[in-house]
């Protein structure tokens, strides 16, 4: 039989399907007695006689039917049985789904974020596959250096992959409509469609195959650019756009939601694909066919049947082969190596660790719920108790009223997990705004039927854990207590009480791990806020632009640092005469600080000279191109020799400024300036160091002292320009009058990006501030949690010794006795509970040392602290109770 037979509804149907077949075959019997000379009364009685207890016969067919499945009419009667018990105790059953579902929805919150972000796979084909390529020098200490065309063609050659295409993310400019616009452009081989396995909406995109060395003048655009720029004109498909004074044959347009599967904001945010051979214009034939790196790097599709470790072993024999092949290109010092890394896991990067973090931290949160929710079972099961042993008295087996008040607190959770969907699902909009833009993949937080069983299955595994402690006392009942219990206090035995007092210290102990982690990310951000920039950042405002970069050099606007350098004085001369600015400088995108989202952009392959360590292997430096103006508006500090200059032309000798770092890194034992070095392997230009200015904290509040090299704008070119403007101002008024400054030198060029600079710093902290503020709330949550725990306990403690106070009283205690009888016991489960936590405490903060800056991970201050605010909320917590037993009246109290 299905189980479904046990349904109630068809459970009725068959039963009285069964009664009318019983009774047509009663009528039958009967006709056939009265046909042979028996009365009607006799007839009836005799058939009656004869086919026996109908009641029998209902019991047997019913077994018959629901072999195996009874255990649904049980579970039936279980949960029609639990809401009854609910409406009789309204309030106890709003507090327990209202804490329920706090937690749940909580977790199902963060796990929405963990889920879009680290779990859900990545939405192409047999996304398992698909890895992203970085190259190493482990001997000098680089990662993800970028790659050559000839080490593309030797991968492709290799017969790991099915497909292999470099990627190059660049700002471009989109010309030819009402205004120029900046539109972020990935750069990418003909396969690379055919490498994720998508299709256009529109269009067929690019052949796989194509051959073409350099660009081939198609490229796909993304449904929103399709949308806003050209109004969803279905007849985009051959429409010839202009991107840097190039133009391009529109072949396809992306589907709706589909993201460039990038590191970076920008590179999710991918606008224009063109699709690019890396053998041709621009690039010249040296280049081509260099292998020093070319292109940030690449991603692949590992072969079928190929796992990532399989592929990374046989890529391992490759690159020794490659380094016996080219030992002058990959020499033994640098170490080169290639790293196979899961497209997911290189999406995702350093907020891992975060994520996890907090995904925990809200775990522990939902553990105090359950055992608050625990102990208000128990007190409830105290209560209980006479009703419980009657009924196991009466013959109802200790495991059926086990499995009875299991099913009452999951009914309690699970109804507390669906309220706490539903106040997901109301909040979902502001949860996601929290989400900083830099999280990877925050467009697929969603409430999706993975978020959904989960919040389920949750409901249902915390129902089971909170429901044991009350469940698992039946088995100690004793019965002749409990039925003499009548016109009297139920009082809880002593297991009862033991599990209550570990509750309460298990609740504490973890209190006091998420007190003290909030605690450690509170005084770490902080420090973060308190640390030295080394640069000023009130007041001044930063913009972009980007000039062209043609792929024909002939049609280059601005082919040299000289032709570029009459752009940069004009745009500065003329942004002067803005109402409000005080100073005006620009520099290379590299030079905004804290706004890095292309490390690889700010990185230059310095060649020291008698680098008697390195010899002439380029080392990765921190490097940016920046104007004379750019130290005094940012107030960077000359700490020796000069700054540069407007006479440090292309004309002139090149010169550079660096920062303490670096010339305490390089040149430890001797003065660095006057030294030299070359800002590219491929220069044949010695640059001289000028000026040593102090650190500042340009590519992390986390680090002070990374080695940072300043070159002239008016020496070497940067495409990416970033316009700084010191002054009093609307950030409004400053971007329209920038914009008007600047397209009115070259109407073709884009104004972007405007941020104040202070906004770029806070925007530094953002995946830290949403730690911050998470793991505050659960603390708060925790910490109101456990006192309301200790206060609980406390107060049934006062009303279960009642009598006993009231006899103390009587013989002439003090009331402060009273109140240390009643606190001792409080502050003690505090205690206990404080001190295994601390041991809890060392060990998160140890593995959360990665988030902390400037804190040590056992920092006695910080758990010293969250110590003593959860012991004096332990000592409130009693002390009401306290205060209320001091009211026990002695003579009522000894007549009961």
């Amino acid at each position: 039989m299905s189980i479904l037979d046990w349904l109630p509804w068809v459970r009725e149907r068959r039963t009285r399907e069964l009664a009318d077949e019983f009774h047509a075959h009663l009528e039958m019997a009967e006709a056939e007695r009265i046909a042979r000379g028996e009365t009607p009364t006799e007839a009836a009685a005799n058939a009656r006689r004869e086919f026996g207890n109908f009641g029998l016969v209902q019991e047997v067919a019913r077994d018959e039917w629901g072999r195996g499945g009874r255990w649904v009419e049980h579970l039936v009667h279980d949960v029609s049985y639990g809401f009854r018990m609910l409406r009789r105790a309204p309030a106890f059953a709003a507090v327990v789904i209202l804490t329920i579902a706090l937690g749940v929805g909580a977790t199902t919150a963060i796990f929405s974020v963990v889920n879009a972000t680290l779990l859900h796979p990545l939405p192409y084909p047999h996304a398992e596959q698909l890895v992203r390529i970085e190259d190493d020098l482990v001997g000098l200490g680089a990662r993800d250096i970028g790659m050559s065309t000839p080490e593309w063609n030797d991968l492709r050659r290799s017969g790991v992959f099915d497909f292999v295409s470099p990627t190059w993310f660049d700002d471009n400019n989109l010309t030819g409509l009402e205004r120029a616009q900046r539109v972020g452009l990935l750069i990418v081989a003909p396969n690379y469609f055919a490498l994720l396995g998508v299709k256009p909406r529109l269009g067929a995109g690019f052949t796989p195959g194509d051959a073409t060395p350099g660009f081939n003048g198609q490229a796909v655009i993304s449904d929103g650019l399709w949308k806003t720029a050209f109004g969803s004109d279905p007849d985009v498909l051959g429409r010839v756009v202009q991107l840097d004074s190039d133009s391009y044959r529109i072949v396809g347009v992306m589907p709706p939601g589909f993201q460039a599967p990038g590191s970076t904001r920008e590179e999710r945010g991918t606008q224009v694909w063109p699709a690019f051979g890396f053998a041709g214009a621009p690039l010249n034939q040296a280049t081509v066919e260099s292998r020093r790196s070319l292109f940030a790097g690449a991603i692949a599709r590992v072969k079928s049947g190929l796992t990532i470790d399989e592929a990374q072993r046989r890529i391992d024999v490759l690159v020794r082969q490659l380094r016996q092949q080219f030992p002058a290109d990959y020499p033994p010092a640098s170490d080169w190596r290639i790293r196979l890394v899961p497209l997911k896991d290189a999406i995702v990067g350093n907020v891992r660790e975060p994520l996890l973090f907090l995904f925990g931290a809200v775990i522990l949160v939902l553990l105090i719920a359950c055992a608050n929710v625990a102990n208000l079972l128990l007190t409830r099961a105290t209560g209980r108790s006479r009703e419980l042993a009657l009924r196991q008295a009466l013959g109802g087996a200790p495991a059926r009223l086990v499995r009875q008040l299991l099913t009452e607190s999951i009914l309690l959770s699970v109804l507390g997990g669906l309220a706490g969907m539903l106040l997901l699902v109301v909040v979902k909009s502001s949860l996601v705004r929290l989400v900083p833009d830099a999280l990877p993949r925050v467009n697929e937080i969603a409430i999706d039927w993975g978020v959904v069983l989960f919040a389920l299955a949750a409901s249902v595994v915390v129902g089971a854990i909170f429901g044991l402690a009350p469940a698992l006392q039946i088995r100690g009942l004793d019965l002749i207590r409990a039925l003499k219990m009548e016109g009297r206090g139920a009082t809880s035995s002593r297991a009862q009480n033991r599990t209550r007092r570990l509750l309460v210290v298990a609740e504490f102990a973890l209190s006091l791990v998420l007190m003290s982690a909030a605690g450690l990310l509170v005084r770490s951000f902080w420090r973060l806020l308190d640390a030295p920039l080394g640069f000023n950042p009130r007041n001044v405002t930063v913009l972009h632009t980007r000039l062209p970069y043609p792929n024909d050099p002939k049609e280059d606007l601005y082919p040299t640092a000289g032709a570029e350098a009459t752009l940069v004085r004009e745009v500065m001369r003329r942004s002067l005469t803005l109402p409000g600015v005080t100073d005006v400088a620009l520099g290379s995108g590299a030079a905004v600080p804290l706004d890095h989202p292309q490390q690889d952009q700010t990185l230059l392959r310095v060649v020291i000279e008698n680098d008697a360590v390195h010899g002439d292997q380029p080392l990765f430096i921190t490097g940016a191109e920046v104007t004379p103006e750019y130290f005094r508006l940012l107030d960077l500090p000359l700490r020796r020799g000069r700054l540069l200059e407007d006479f440090d032309s292309d004309s002139a000798p090149s010169v550079a400024v660096v920062n303490e770092a670096m010339a305490k890194m390089y040149w430890p034992n001797t003065e660095a300036l006057g030294k030299r070095l070359r800002l590219s392997p491929r220069s044949t230009t010695w640059t001289t160091i000028v000026g040593v200015v102090g650190d500042a904290r340009t590519e992390s509040l986390a680090s002070p002292a990374v080695p940072q090299i300043y070159a002239s704008l008016y020496q070497r070119q940067g495409k990416h320009l970033a316009i700084f403007v010191r002054g009093y101002f609307e950030t409004n008024a400053i971007a329209h009058g920038v914009r008007d400054v600047i397209q009115s030198i070259n109407a073709a060029l884009p104004v972007f990006g405007v941020q104040t600079l202070g906004e770029t710093v806070s925007d530094s902290l953002a995946v830290r501030r949403l730690s911050l503020i998470l793991i505050a709330s659960f603390a708060a949550t925790a910490l109101l949690l456990a006192a309301l725990g200790i206060y609980g306990v406390t107060s049934y403690l006062v009303a279960e010794r009642t009598q006993e106070i009231g006899v103390r009283l009587a013989l002439g205690a003090q009331h402060g006795d009273v109140i240390r009888l009643v606190m001792g016991q409080g502050v003690r489960l505090a205690v206990v509970g404080a001190s295994a936590g601390v041991v809890g405490a060392l060990v998160v903060a140890r593995l959360m040392s990665g988030l902390l800056f400037g804190v040590p991970a056992a920092d006695p201050l910080t758990i010293g602290g969250a110590l003593a605010l959860l012991t004096s909320i332990a000592v409130a917590g009693c002390y009401v109770p306290a205060r209320r037993a001091l009211r026990v009246d002695p003579i009522v109290t000894l007549k009961t």
